[in-house]
Formats: C-alpha cells, structure tokens, sequence
C-alpha cells in the first residue's frame, strides 16, 4: 500500500510539473494510472467522483507538505486546474554550518501549535537530508531558551498557506473605527508579528494599494481565490518595512500625550522624553506612526492625546466606534 502511494504520489507531481497549462481534475484522473484503475475515467460517475476527489485533495495535501508548490488556477469559464511551475520547484544545494543549524533549530522550536510543530520537524529532517551536519544538535546549544509567538487567530494557517502558494484571498475585515466589516480581496505577500499581534501585508485589489490587516480582526473564514496575482511582490525587506510602517514602528513625527504615572509601561519604553505633570499624570513625547491612534486606544482613559490635533482626532472617532459597539 505505501508502495502505491508513494507511485501515485510521484506520478501526480510529475503530471504537476511536465504541465504548461493547469490541469483540470478530470483530465489528471485519466493521466495517472492508479487513479483510473481505481475510479475509472473521469465520467462523472457520482459515488466514484467523491472517493476520487477526496484521495485526489489528500494526494494535493501531501505533496504541498512534502515542499511542492502547486497552484490553483480558475480560467475564464471558472473551471479550476492546478500545476507546479518548475521555477517555483527548484532549489539551489543546501549547506549549512553549526550555526545556521542551530539558528534554524531554535526557529522550529517557535511553533507550539501541533500542525505547525509537525510541519516545522518535517522540515529539519528534510534539511538533514539536504545537508544538516549529523553533529550538530539544532536544539542543544540553545536548551535555555523558549521562544514563543501565540497564534490564536483561525485566520493564521490559512493566510500563511495563501501566501505561500501565492493564492489570493477573499476575507470579511473590521478595521478599529467601523462598526461592522467588509469584505476585502486581497494578494498576500508576508505575515509580521509585531507587539505579540499577526499583520498581513499584501495588495488590495478594491483599493489598488498595498494594505497591512491585523488578524484579530479578521472575521469569518478565509477564502482563496483561483487566478495569479496582478500586482508584483516586493521582496522580504521591504514587506517587513511595510508592516512596521503600517504598525507605527517607522516614523518621522512625534506625538504629545498625557499618561497616568502608574500606567503605559510600552509607550515609556518608547517615549523619547518623559516629564512630571503632578496628580498622578506625566507628559510623554512618542514617536508618531501609522497605527498609533489604534494603539493608544487600548490604554483607555489612561491616555490623553495632547497634540497633533489629527491624532487627537483619530483617537477619539475609535472610542467612538468601540462605544458603540
């Protein structure tokens, strides 16, 4: 039985990767051999079609763990086909030092979720495989150190897959000063977690811009979408520049409030000056980014905005927004 599976398997990817053009489900049914001589050709035979289509999605599900990228593709007529480009496949060799093994050794010991964490040990043993020195324990010279980055959000595993497979999506979002959300298509590039919070930054279709989304408010299921992506994709750093950007981390302004003195141990930390007002209140000179306003909202009543006026502005519409629900 594994023997055939692992046929199956490796004929599905051949199949995948030979392709110019996206195969639809029935075509690959009656290309590969197990299948046809499981299920018959693709006839529309409707208890044949539900097993086939469930081994065929377990068959896809397999292949994408096991490293390959493959796409989904809906044509104009909305039937979907699927096929793994070849430049989206192919690795240069892997070697890696003592240190790089146990840098990536301690990256895998961030994934507490259990798919997460399975998928993080499938991939030191690939890289074992590929290269990993045999003396080298990617655990052991780090042992001190837990590292942990909560993902609470159900709109984690769905986004990190869309943006792996390069998939765009369709998700209900909220943003701080709406009361109700609306429906966003978005091409994701990267995920960011920034503040113990998960950013997605990718390019939204409705707006013709790129956007950064904060999971928590994200509502409803993720749903992906066929077709490629029509806006390019910047590299890493400059994704990871948006997002900071975006959550306030890069700025050139600066930002007057007023903070209770037993209250804000963060924005402290990243006050620039920091000066006693008495009755139990302190002045603070932050620095100013895209997302402050959403960040000092959640001090409450511990938090004055003093100037800039837009600022002031912004905060108040979000009370506004939260105290009505």
């Amino acid at each position: 039985m594994a023997i055939a599976k692992a046929e199956r398997l490796m004929n599905l990817a051949l199949c995948l990767l030979g392709t110019r053009r996206p195969l639809s489900k029935r075509e690959l049914r009656d290309s590969i051999e197990a299948y046809v001589e499981a299920f018959g050709p693709g006839n529309g035979s409707g208890g044949n079609d539900d097993s086939f289509n469930r081994m065929f999605e377990r068959d896809k599900d397999d292949l994408r763990e096991l490293g390959l990228v493959i796409e989904t593709v809906e044509s104009l007529d909305g039937e979907v086909g699927y096929l793994a480009r070849r430049d989206s496949n192919r690795l240069p060799p892997i070697t890696l030092d003592a240190e790089e093994a146990a840098a990536l050794g301690l990256a895998a010991k961030v994934w507490q979720q259990a798919r997460l964490a399975g998928a993080a040990s499938g991939a030191l043993q690939k890289l074992r495989a590929a290269g990993l020195p045999e003396d080298v324990d990617p655990y052991g010279s780090h042992g001190a150190l837990e590292p942990r980055i909560p993902v609470h959000e159900a709109a984690f595993e769905p986004l990190m897959l869309a943006c792996r497979d390069r998939r765009p999506v369709v998700f209900d979002y909220r943003k701080a000063t709406a009361a109700h959300p609306e429906q966003r298509h978005v091409e994701p590039w990267a995920l960011e977690c920034w503040r113990g919070h998960w950013y997605l930054a990718g390019w939204d279709r409705d707006r013709g811009a790129e956007r950064v989304f904060r999971l928590s408010r994200i509502t409803g299921k993720v749903r992906s979408r066929g077709g490629r992506y029509t806006a390019p994709v910047p590299d890493v750093v400059t994704v990871r520049e948006t997002v900071a950007s975006w959550a306030g981390e890069i700025t050139d302004r600066s930002a007057r409030i007023r903070l209770r003195s037993d209250a804000g141990y963060p924005l402290r930390a990243k006050a620039t000056s920091v000066r006693e007002l008495g009755d139990g209140w302190d002045e603070l000179e932050i620095p100013y980014g895209h997302g402050l306003d959403a960040w000092l909202v959640e001090f409450g009543p511990d938090v004055v905005v003093l100037e800039p006026a837009e600022l002031r502005a912004d905060v108040v519409d979000r009370l506004r927004a939260v105290a009505k629900g």
